[in-house]
């Protein structure tokens, strides 16, 4: 007994001492998102002869790896992802369109003997070829490089290195037996059915004596980086199948430092917020669980940079909301020791605040479960920066547990007890309790009222939801998004029409600001540059800030996972609500649930907002808010059922009795969300929107449709009411 506070004081100090050391040390790996650059996903096709298996898209990765690292990227990352997909990210590359030719291209390099001048194949002038079979491919090749000498005249050229230098020897030699001026007389260097280069032959290099050495030079007046691209594709090798681009993303440094200060002063603004609210409310023991948030975010981001997670926008954005969630621990443990202190159940606010930790850890445990479910199904369904999103959101509720549990914990048992009730602010209810006791509302009189109101709000969604319909972006729908920014501010008409000019009528053009954002299902890379050229007529310089494009099966494909996400949560939810407690319990907060997630989405509908991979991220953070709330009165209803005679009266206490928490809970993370929405950008701005309405609406339905339902459907339940906790005794002295 008395050695559980040291062991705890030093298991504290020590998981704050290695989270320092890791903060310290390991230097925070940044998404593309925020600093800048390109990621491309290519999916892998069968071909003729190979089938696009995992063993033949690891080959392609090995390939795209050498292309990325002989274009000179700084620090690129390629990983497989599932049977097909290989992502590419490329830091500080901002053209999409090198990006992709360069590293995606299929790159079937062939060397052929040209057979005549009448064929079908079309040489570097517009010429007609004949071109006989490969006498060397790409196999075939060691290495390649780009070159240029003054003295040799301008441009430049490739200098190649063959693998097999006999066979080089034997084909330019018998090219050399053809006259001058034959087209016999050349070798034609075909890349991806194309001819790139069909130099003839020096007269004087003797007829089947060839060109020894092994070497030879491609020459074509090829700027430098269309040698240097060429170089590339011919070292990197031929791939061993056929790639498809699925999904690109591009964002300029500029917008991800953006990001960083927004997410930087949302988290300082939500925390300073947060901190004041709970030392206002819980005094002492705010401020020293305030100190334990402090902790919480430094375990948090230690544990992030030691797993190697990539910090992307959605994550910065998870990181900041989870510290408005961490503060729930908190909350939970302290409305239980006002409870034990107001009831004399212990000799003093130590042994309140020891049966407050104990009597809370059933909620926090349970609750905290809820969100981990939604987190991990973000990782498992969603795609993109999104997946940030889930990992940050899950360490932040395990490190939550940690701040709470065992920090907190650790602080408040130091001081609480060496200082008076009203200071420590576990001696009074409260302000919410003490009117809500001497009110004691009858909620649950009224509770056909309630579920017609719910009801009623479901309908004007619902209604939303048919007649505008859920304005999908491009993650889920395919196409391309494309951000501008402009010198000057230009009228969304005036943008309109200059997308038009550049052959894009039906394009969705939205103008705000210096900001022109454009989105169609059939935009090519060059068609960008055409809207970036008109755009330019209209507002002077313009600059491309952020670019993302989905594949339509990639598109088809997220928006099935979004479904599936939303489908797998619920289902989960009511299995472990079913399990934890009864199955009337699990389908009252799951219908409470429904309502929330179908008010939030009919708000969207109606207000025209985008539906896409943030607002997945919001549903499913919504869902886990949600569920987690209507534990923690399910727990106490569970708790005060055996001991408050009939289930509706106990549902109504409990309600009253949680509702403390649920008031503080929800403001502290309402506090983060504003600062959100003051700092954050329109994407962020509209997570935050969907968050706000989801908690409020979270809140409500815990009480006012949960509670109802739970009434309602204990008709339906024949399980006995469960006893009362059989408390242990402790026995001093001799057993005789």
């Amino acid at each position: 007994m008395h050695r559980a506070p040291v062991w705890r004081a030093v298991t504290a100090l020590a998981v704050i001492a290695i989270s320092s050391i890791l903060a310290l040390v390991s230097p925070p790996r940044l998404g593309l998102d925020l600093r800048g650059g390109t990621q491309l996903v290519f999916e892998t096709r069968d071909s003729p002869t190979v089938k696009a298996d995992s063993a033949a898209t690891d080959r392609a990765l090995d390939v795209l790896r050498q292309r990325a690292d002989a274009l000179g990227v700084v620090d690129p990352t390629l990983v497989r992802s599932g049977e097909r997909r290989i992502i590419v990210e490329l830091p500080g590359v901002l053209d999409p369109r090198q990006a992709a030719e360069v590293i995606g291209r299929t790159a079937q390099l062939a060397f052929h003997p040209v057979l005549g001048g009448d064929g079908n194949a079309r040489d570097e002038n517009g010429g007609q070829l004949r071109l006989g079979p490969a006498a060397i491919t790409g196999d075939g090749i060691t290495d390649a490089v780009e070159q240029n000498d003054p003295q040799r005249g301008p441009g430049w050229w490739v200098s190649i290195d063959f693998r097999d230098a006999a066979a080089w020897q034997w084909m330019s030699g018998a090219a050399a037996c053809e006259p001058a001026g034959d087209p016999k007389r050349r070798i034609a260097i075909v890349l991806d059915d194309e001819v790139i280069s069909s130099p003839p032959l020096d007269p004087s290099i003797p007829c089947r004596t060839g060109i020894p050495g092994g070497s030879a030079d491609i020459t074509g007046s090829f700027t430098y980086d269309e040698a240097r691209d060429l170089a590339v594709l011919i070292k990197g090798g031929a791939l061993p199948v056929p790639l498809s681009l699925v999904e690109q993303r591009t964002v300029g440094p500029t917008l991800g430092a953006a990001a960083i200060d927004a997410s930087a002063k949302a988290a300082v603004a939500g925390l300073a917020l947060t901190a004041a609210f709970i030392v206002a409310v819980y005094r002492m023991s705010g401020l020293l669980s305030t100190i334990a948030l402090a902790c919480y975010g430094l375990i948090s981001y230690a544990a992030l940079v030691a797993m190697g997670a990539t910090f992307t926008l959605p994550g910065l954005a998870g990181f900041v909301l989870a510290i408005g969630m961490a503060i729930d621990a908190n909350v939970l443990v302290f409305e239980r020791a006002r409870e034990e202190y107001a009831q004399g159940r212990g000799r003093g606010l130590k042994t309140a605040l020891d049966r407050g930790f104990r009597n809370a850890w059933s909620a926090i445990a349970d609750s905290n479960v809820t969100t981990l479910i939604a987190a991990g199904l973000l990782f498992w369904l969603a795609s993109g920066p999104v997946k940030g999103f889930g990992v940050t959101l899950a360490v932040g509720v395990l490190a939550s547990l940690v701040s709470a549990m065992l920090i907190t914990r650790v602080l408040t048992q130091a001081v609480i007890g060496r200082v008076g009730p009203r200071l420590s602010g576990l001696g009074s209810p409260g302000a919410v309790r003490i009117w809500l006791t001497r009110r004691n509302p009858q909620l649950m009189k009224a509770r056909k009222l309630w579920l017609a109101i719910a009801g009623a709000l479901v309908a004007v969604a619902v209604a939303g939801l048919l007649a505008r319909g859920l304005n999908f972006g491009v993650e889920f729908t395919g196409g391309r998004l494309v951000e501008f920014a402009t010198a000057k501010p230009l009228s969304a008409d005036a943008a309109g029409q200059a997308v038009s000019r550049a052959g894009f009528p039906s394009a969705v053009v939205q103008a705000s600001g210096d900001g022109v954002t454009v989105r169609a299902g059939r935009l090519g890379l060059d068609d960008v540059a055409r809207i970036e050229q008109e755009l330019e007529r209209e507002a002077g310089e313009v600059t491309k800030r952020s670019e993302e494009f989905v594949g339509p099966s990639l598109g088809q494909e997220l928006r099935r996972n979004a479904l599936v996400a939303l489908g797998v949560a619920v289902a989960m939810q009511l299995a472990y609500l079913a399990v934890r407690f009864r199955w009337t319990f699990g389908a009252a907060a799951v219908l409470a649930l429904l309502v929330d997630v179908t008010v939030v989405a009919g708000l969207f509908a109606w207000l025209g907002k985008p539906v896409d991979g943030i607002f997945l991220a919001a549903m499913l953070t919504i869902v886990g808010y949600s569920v987690n709330d209507k534990v923690v009165v399910f727990d106490r209803v569970r708790e005060l059922w055996s001991t408050r005679g009939p289930f509706v009266t106990a549902v109504n206490s409990a309600i009253l009795q949680t509702m403390p928490r649920t008031v503080n809970t929800g403001l502290g993370a309402l506090f983060i969300l504003v600062a959100l929405m003051a700092f954050g950008g329109d994407s962020l701005r509209d997570f935050a929107l969907a968050l706000v309405t989801g908690i409020v609406t979270g809140t409500l339905s815990s009480a006012f449709v949960a509670g109802p339902l739970a009434v309602w459907l204990a008709r339906f339940d024949q399980k006995p009411p469960p006893g009362p906790p059989v408390k242990r005794r402790r026995v001093s002295g001799a057993v005789v």
